[in-house]
């Protein structure tokens, strides 16, 4: 029987400690790149943001404008408690896919893995209209098949650029030169422009 990768799920995932996605600080690709953006107002989104890692290394280097959402209610308590004190950050517990806003820039760290193959034409769809005209979608993928039942679930350079090529103007999608040593090779660092 297929299993339901709702909000129990997750919450159940946490309850457990079942965190393998979980590396414990700022994913390097993304803290390489964001380093780099200049823009400190720029409206950021992480989904599924998890323990949120990204968000306080986004704080820290003085972004203002942080948006974080997971449909866990067991993290998102984890991260309100880690960010009572930060008024960089806004917590939301909620489904992604319901969520209204409008975004400069949305990173993707392990949450287009965690999510059912057959919802990622919905994530395409669903973070091009978050954007702005300008915005972009930026992170890691995992960029291998996985041999055992998921969350994660992987996928191809092929097969993204045909999922994301059609509302993306496809910035950079390659091999990540930084990833984290368990995750070398298999991770792809994109940079997506709204088309």
């Amino acid at each position: 029987m297929e299993k339901s990768l709702d909000q129990n799920f997750w919450n159940e995932r946490w309850e457990k400690q079942q965190t393998g996605w979980d590396i414990g600080y700022a994913s390097t690709p993304i803290v390489d790149f964001m380093s780099g953006y200049i823009n400190k107002e720029a409206r950021i989104l992480i989904p599924g943001c998890g323990n949120a890692y990204e968000a306080a290394f986004l704080s820290e280097n003085n972004f203002r404008n942080i948006t974080l959402i997971d449909i866990s209610q067991v993290a998102i308590e984890k991260v309100k408690k880690k960010f009572q004190n930060d008024p960089n950050i806004q917590i939301i517990l909620g489904d992604f896919f319901e969520h209204s806003g409008v975004y400069d820039l949305i990173i993707e760290q392990t949450f287009f893995c965690a999510l059912d193959p057959k919802l990622r034409a919905q994530y395409v769809n669903k973070t091009h209209s978050l954007l702005t005209e300008e915005g972009s979608l930026v992170g890691v993928l995992f960029g291998k098949k996985f041999t055992t039942e998921g969350p994660p679930f992987g996928g191809t350079k092929e097969e993204y650029i045909s999922l994301f090529g059609l509302l993306y103007n496809i910035k950079k999608m390659e091999l990540c030169y930084n990833s984290i040593r368990p995750r070398q090779g298999s991770e792809l660092f994109i940079e997506l422009k709204k088309s």
